[in-house]
């Protein structure tokens, strides 16, 4: 028996195994694609395998979203299959709103307002960053994404950054981009949006 054959074997076991251990391997149908490995995002893993709010809720930068999201009745939305790309702001990016805004969002009578200002910084699809500069390019240098709040959320490049502009037309810019979901990518921002 030849040598080449059963290094052959080898390396394929040993390849298949490392896909198989791996969660940034991604099978598609009978081949294995490797996805980039996640950022670590306010000091924890993220897993590719887990829906955003099994991830959102190890952050510590993300406290203030995920409370937000659970005052907001939209835990179970995250949780379900989207695909969902979601732009997450900071703590600090909640910190910088004008004081008490975030404590008067989160009292059960503006849970209307709440909801509609979250859902302005999702948009349905899994749009990583090559997904959003290929709809820059494809845009001559800037993109309108419809969120699932139904209006406008601008989309363009600045200093090799994605920045985003709301209908107001304050900015935020991506910091951490493609942390992937199994339901989608999140991209973590450094203000909050508004519609």
């Amino acid at each position: 028996m030849s040598i080449k054959p059963v290094a052959l074997a080898v390396l394929s076991a040993i390849a298949l195994s490392a896909c198989m251990s791996n969660p940034s391997m991604a099978s598609h149908g009978d081949t294995a694609i490797a996805m980039p490995a996640n950022p670590i995002v306010g000091g924890a893993p993220m897993y590719a395998s887990k829906d955003i709010i099994d991830n959102a809720v190890n952050s510590k930068d993300h406290t203030t979203l995920v409370a937000a999201v659970q005052a907001a009745g939209l835990v179970d939305t995250l949780k379900g299959p989207g695909p969902f790309t979601v732009f997450a702001p900071t703590n600090a990016a909640f910190a910088a709103l004008p004081a008490g805004t975030v404590d008067t969002l989160l009292k059960p009578e503006n849970k209307a307002t709440l909801s509609k200002i979250l859902t302005y910084h999702v948009v349905s699809g899994r749009l990583d960053s090559a997904a959003l500069a290929e709809r820059i390019r494809a845009g001559g240098g800037s993109a309108t994404l419809t969120t699932v709040q139904g209006e406008p959320l601008k989309v363009g490049m600045q200093g090799g950054l994605v920045v985003l502009t709301d209908t107001k037309g304050h900015t935020s810019t991506v910091t951490t981009a493609d942390v992937y979901q199994k339901n989608g990518v999140i991209h973590v921002v450094d203000s909050v949006l508004m519609p």
